[in-house]
Parts: C-alpha cells; structure tokens; sequence
C-alpha cells in the first residue's frame, strides 16, 4: 500500500495498525476525538492524549474533534472549558469549528433513554446507592436483581418523565439499563443510565435535573459525531462491552472501535487531578499555573515548548504495557529543543566581587560573546567590562580540592569573552566568609586574540559589577520525590533569588521569552509577575542531567 512510505510505520504506536486494518485505503476517514471532562486543568498525561488523537487525525488526513464530557454540573466549570481550550491550541492543535459538548446533545440522550425504556431495556429504580452496591455482587459472584427491575414499560416511562420534572429529591431514584446481573463484567450488571443532581449546569443552566451518566453518554457522543476510533486509557478496557451495547441498543449501524492504551505515569509527578485540586486549594502551590504543576498551564509557565512536549509524546510511544517514564526524558526534550535557538547570556546567582586590580580604575570595555555557540548564525554582542565584577560563589574556593578547575589563590581562568585573570588574594568579613576576591589580569589574552598559544582549563562565566541588572531568579525543582515508602513532598521546589545579576541587556526581556543563563540553565520571563523593566525569571530545566537517551 501506497501510504507505508508516508512514514506510517515504525512509529512505536500499534494503534497505527489497528486503523490500517479497519479502514484499509479509506485512511483519510478516520475521525477521532479528544473528550476531557471540564472539571480540572489539562497535565501532561492529557498531553499524550491529545498528541495522539489529534496527530493521528493528522497523520491520515482525517479529523479530531475537541469535546467536552460535561454531564457532571457539580465539578465543571467554564473556566475549565476556556483552560483546555487554551492547551490544545497552545500545543498546536486545530480543531476547526468541531468543538463540542455532551451537553449539547442531552435532549437526543433523553430521547434514546425513552427508547431503551419502551424497548425494555431500562428501568427506573429506587434502590439507595448503597443498596445498589449490595445489590451489585463481587468479581466472584453474581449480583441480584433489582425488585424494581420488572415495572410495566408505562410506569418507567411516568416515573422518568418526573424524575425529569424535578419530582424526586436527588437520589432517590435513577434510571438503570437492563443487561445481564450475573454477568462476569460488573460493568454489564444493569449499570446506572441516569441520576438525579438539582445543579445548574455551565452550558444549560437549570434546563436539567437529571444527568446521564459517563458510561451512557460517552459512547452515544462518538456514535453521534461519527466518530470512527475511540482511543481511550486502559482502565476503560473493562467499560469497553457497556460501550458497544449502548451504541448497539441506541440505533447506531456505524459502530465507533474503542482501542485502549497505557496512560502516562511520570516519575516524580503526581497525576491525580483530585490531589493537583487540594494543592491550589490549599495555597501549597501558586495557582493552577504554578511552574511546579504538572498541568500544561503550569508547564508553559515553566518554560516548556509546544515543541518539546510534542516530541516527548512522540518519544513515549503508544502501548497496552503500564509503565513509569523517567520525568528527565521530558527535560531532555526541553534542553533538546532549546539549545539551537535561545539566547545565551551570562547571569550570575549567586554574587561573588572580583577586584582585578591592574585593570585602569574608571575604564569600561565592550568585548564580543556569542549570542549562542550552538548556532553561530546567531551572532554576537557586546557586553560592559571593567575593573570589578561578580563570578558565581562556587566558582572560588580558598582550598581547591583535586581537578577545581575555577578560581582559587594562584589559578587562572579565562572570563568567558574576555581575559585570563589569576587570584591573587581575597577578603573574608567577620564571619569568615569570603567577599571579595583580588585578581590580576593578561592583557595580551583578549578574547579572540589567540591567547598566545596558552590555555586554561576552567572558563567562568561573569557580570560587571557597575553595568548589570538585579533581578528576582526562582529555582524550580520536582514538587514530590519518588522514595522506596512512596513520593515525598520536596521542600525545595523553589528556591528564590532576589540578588542575582545578569546582563544589562536582560532589562529590555518580555514575558515569555527564553535564554539560557550560561552554566546555569534555561530560564524563562515569567508570564504573571514580571513587569517593564523588571523582569522575573523561571528556571525551565539545568544544563546538566543524570538521564541517558537510550
């Protein structure tokens, strides 16, 4: 076929196959959907799903459809609807004008439920919930049937049209479909069709008291759209035979195929929305957006791409298996998709004054530094030396141990951009810290100059000390820790720093834009508290990793 040169295969998805069998050279045909329930902000484990329906959609020439499961009105909320919205676009997705939701069609969802009822194949009944689940069985015996299993067609019919009215309190009574009690699926054993929830909905205020549940409303939303593979996670593997019959029983000829795969579990990354909810309920973390989040919002706050996630979806791959992918082959992703393409500029965290004291007092030179050797297409600027700078604290010791290669008494080091200076001598204060560290500088080994043939081992990023910006720096880490006992809370998933000192030119930054900090990582302007002139600045990820693509 025609379409295996298109780079159709060998994509570690097996889902690819499964489509090449049902719609052989009808490829083109294939509809698929992304169906978030809008009661919760999107993370990175909705990214894989999104990727995956919308760039198969893509990938044969088809279509996705962005649809929102909104049969829950106790837990949506608009401002979850215009949030994932927000997120597809964002990771570059295009849904047309095929955005949709559950809600629109709950009129064609009660109409298919009087046809289930007149068919007699659903029931109204008054069993409590936990009767229900007495009533239900286990995996390893049957359950019984309901006494209000066997009302007459015309009695169901009356009391579902007034459980509609409003005429029962919340509860008390819901619509059942009748299938089969000693079914080895529990899901078979006469699953709830409809219940009772006297809450205002966000798209249909108070038109509805009753609601359909999920497992009746997702299948006949596919069938509706015409949708032709439903690709959801493995927990609805179980769920899959409910699907088929409500589809079946509803009038449906087209029957959607539902293929399952593994979620994404992220090592130190919590995936639960209920748990994400406490944290910004709870003040833990600063908003749904918070860059510690693992929620796509919170991700682009951080600094991450489009790009970089799209690529660790790509990466991941699609399967049945559960697995746990190692979170630093995201951070891979990042470091991988920025290198080529932001700024390098020198900023230092953590200050330390360097006194070069046979450079002329009161003179200032501007010496060249690349804009980003990784991509010398991006030039060069120029940036302010004189007599006094700063070098990040690390980067002296008074005792070097073996291989320091940095700036200790008697060392020299190349400033990158600039000369070879050596240590001469330091100032300590009553403490017995080191402040002030005393060089001498080479003027024969300007950058650019040759060196005269020598060489250094350690080259030290730096700032002058006179013609800098003083800038708010936060460091951002995993907000939980994997443990053998489980994930642990990290008490340092953020560390600010509000007396870093960066380049002059870090002044004119905007929102949103990314650089890397030489030796220091990849930052971001933050998107929420950084103003004219003042820009504040998210670390993205290191430069350095223990994590090894395979």
């Amino acid at each position: 076929m025609e379409k295996e040169n298109d780079g159709l295969k060998g994509t570690g998805n097996f889902i690819h196959n499964y489509i090449v069998e049902d719609l052989g050279e009808n490829l083109n045909k294939i509809h698929t959907r992304f169906p978030p329930e809008p009661n919760g902000y999107l993370h990175i484990g909705h990214a894989k799903s999104i990727c995956l329906n919308f760039g198969m959609a893509k990938l044969y020439g088809g279509k996705c459809n962005l649809r929102f499961d909104d049969t829950n009105p106790s837990k949506e909320e608009t401002e979850y609807v215009d949030s994932i919205a927000e997120d597809v676009k964002w990771l570059g997705f295009d849904w047309e004008d095929r955005k949709y939701f559950a809600s629109s069609y709950f009129d064609k969802f009660y109409e298919i439920a009087v046809k289930l009822i007149k068919e007699g194949k659903a029931f109204v009944c008054d069993l409590t919930p936990e009767e229900m689940r007495e009533y239900r069985g286990t995996l390893s015996a049957p359950g019984k049937e309901s006494p209000y299993r066997n009302r007459s067609v015309e009695e169901n019919l009356d009391l579902f049209e007034r459980m509609r009215a409003g005429e029962f309190p919340d509860g008390s009574k819901t619509l059942r479909a009748k299938i089969d009690m000693s079914s080895p699926n529990i899901n078979m054993r006469d699953p709830v069709l409809y219940r009772i929830n006297k809450a205002s909905h966000h798209n249909t205020g108070d038109k509805w008291c009753i609601y359909p549940m999920y497992d009746y409303a997702h299948p006949l939303e596919d069938a509706i759209e015409g949708i032709t593979h439903s690709l959801c996670t493995m927990e609805f593997e179980d769920h899959r035979p409910l699907y088929d019959w409500v589809v079946e029983n509803s009038g449906f000829k087209d029957l959607p195929r539902q293929i399952e795969f593994a979620r994404l579990e992220l090592t130190n990354t919590v995936m639960s929305k209920r748990k994400l909810r406490a944290w910004v309920e709870e003040g833990i973390v600063d908003g749904w957006d918070d860059p510690r989040m693992p929620t796509i919002c919170g991700l682009r706050r951080r600094g991450y791409t489009p790009e970089a996630i799209r690529d660790f979806c790509e990466r991941i791959g699609v399967s049945k298996a559960n697995s746990r992918v190692d979170k630093g082959l995201l951070e891979y992703c990042i470091r991988d998709d920025l290198k080529p393409k932001a700024p390098v500029i020198m900023g230092v965290l953590d200050p330390l004054k360097v006194v070069i004291t046979n450079y002329p007092e009161g003179q200032t030179e501007m010496v060249d530094v690349e804009n980003n050797p990784a991509n010398p297409e991006m030039g060069t600027r120029q940036v302010p030396f004189s007599r006094e700078i700063y070098v990040e604290k690390d980067d002296f010791m008074e005792e070097p141990v073996k291989k320091f290669f940095r700036l200790a008494p008697g060392k020299e080091v190349r400033l990158k951009g600039a000369y070879f200076v050596t240590c001469t001598d330091f100032v300590k204060d009553d403490a017995g810290n080191v402040v002030e560290v005393h060089c001498t500088y080479d003027p024969e080994t300007r950058s650019g100059s040759g060196f005269n043939g020598r060489k250094v081992k350690g080259t030290l990023h730096w700032v002058d000390a006179s013609r800098n910006l003083k800038a708010e720096v936060r460091l951002y880490e995993d907000m939980m820790i994997d443990t053998e006992d489980g994930q642990v809370m990290n008490p340092d998933s953020l560390i600010v720093k509000k007396d870093c000192v960066l380049e002059e030119g870090a002044a004119n930054a905007k929102p949103g834009e990314r650089y890397q900090f030489m030796r220091n990582g990849y930052f971001i302007v933050d998107t929420k508290d950084s103003a004219e002139g003042r820009p504040v600045f998210n670390r993205i990820v290191s430069l350095k990793s223990s994590f090894k693509l395979k």
